[in-house]
């Protein structure tokens, strides 16, 4: 299929709507992942074994033919399986498409995805294969942000952590928010540790040690940030857990403290 109108002319844009659903599939949804499937390579046979596997379903042996049959079935099957497998079944398509390659379009089915994803308000997205959380565009471009300044300044350690801690709240059906929590502080804790130049000292042990790690009155934020965690995530509370904005917004400041912190490190090397 050749590109859209509105692609051929660079009228095409996909406008960031609020963030509206994430622990759903919507019924349009559903509909989309089938029919960009198809668009992508896909018959309504070759999705049918793929979509059953995915969710242990046998075949309807009684379906021969692949139009209405096979695909009614396939669009059923999708429509009726709990939210999260919706997502798990957008991987496993990138996944085959990824390994048989021809005559599939992978690239074009993450792209199209990502751009209703967008469109339509869903906190998820597709990256290498993956469905991650997504949050609002200043959140995406902090994290962004850090994760290639940690790579480039050789902090694996840290970006790994705060892989993890975006890992922790994509988890379906529900996030981590504790564990999203404790492993930003992590990451956190391996660049003060680099930037103070004290490899063995907590996070505590920087805050009290080393005030001027960011300039005053922002070295605050460390230690708000960091009795937040204590208190919320590392020795919670019974009901006092943690919500998913709050595990949001402690992911976006340690982002931003961290991009700051590997930066200031590799300008006094």
């Amino acid at each position: 299929m050749t590109e859209r109108f509105s692609q051929r002319y660079g009228f095409h844009q996909s406008h960031e709507m609020d963030i509206l659903v994430r622990q759903d599939a919507p019924h349009e949804l559903r509909g989309v992942v089938v029919e960009l499937a198809y668009e992508c390579g896909f018959r309504p046979e070759s999705l049918r074994t793929v979509v059953c596997r995915l969710l242990r379903k046998r075949p309807n042996a009684n379906n021969w033919t692949e139009f209405p049959n096979i695909d009614n079935e396939v669009h059923k099957l999708v429509d009726d399986c709990e939210w999260y497998r919706v997502y798990e079944i957008i991987e496993g398509l990138v996944t085959v498409m990824r390994e048989m390659q021809f005559p599939y379009d992978a690239d074009k089915f993450e792209s199209e995805l990502n751009d209703y994803f967008m469109d339509a308000g869903i906190g998820w997205k597709l990256s290498a294969g993956l469905i991650e959380m997504r949050g609002p565009e200043v959140f995406e471009e902090v994290v962004i942000t850090a994760e290639r300044q940690l790579e480039m300044r050789r902090f694996p350690t840290a970006r790994n952590e705060l892989r993890e801690a975006l890992r922790d709240l994509s988890r379906r059906p529900s996030p981590d928010v504790t564990g999203a929590i404790q492993h930003s502080m992590a990451t956190l804790e391996c660049v003060a540790r680099e930037a103070c130049g004290d490899k063995k000292a907590t996070l505590g042990d920087i805050i009290k040690r080393y005030p001027e790690i960011v300039p005053r009155p922002l070295d605050e934020a460390i230690a708000k940030v960091w009795g937040y965690a204590s208190e919320n995530a590392r020795h919670i509370r019974e009901g006092r857990e943690p919500t998913f904005v709050e595990a949001e917004l402690v992911v976006g400041i340690v982002s931003a403290l961290s991009t700051y912190l590997a930066r200031k490190h590799e300008a006094n090397q």
